[in-house]
């Protein structure tokens, strides 16, 4: 599935049987989700950046 098969699809869902998905992180070893985080760790949150440790 590509990008535009993604945009395709989402854009056959009626906005009334879309729902909000939760996003979950892990904070000092356990998973809490981003939506119970106070606004200057939402912030934070959504700062950080995605890696992946070279092998």
């Amino acid at each position: 599935m590509n990008e535009k098969n993604v945009k395709k699809s989402l854009a056959d869902i009626p906005q009334e049987k879309r729902q909000r998905c939760e996003v979950w992180t892990r904070v000092m070893g356990y998973h809490r989700p981003v939506d119970s985080f106070n606004p200057g760790k939402q912030a934070e949150f959504a700062e950080r950046k995605p890696f992946a440790e070279p092998k």
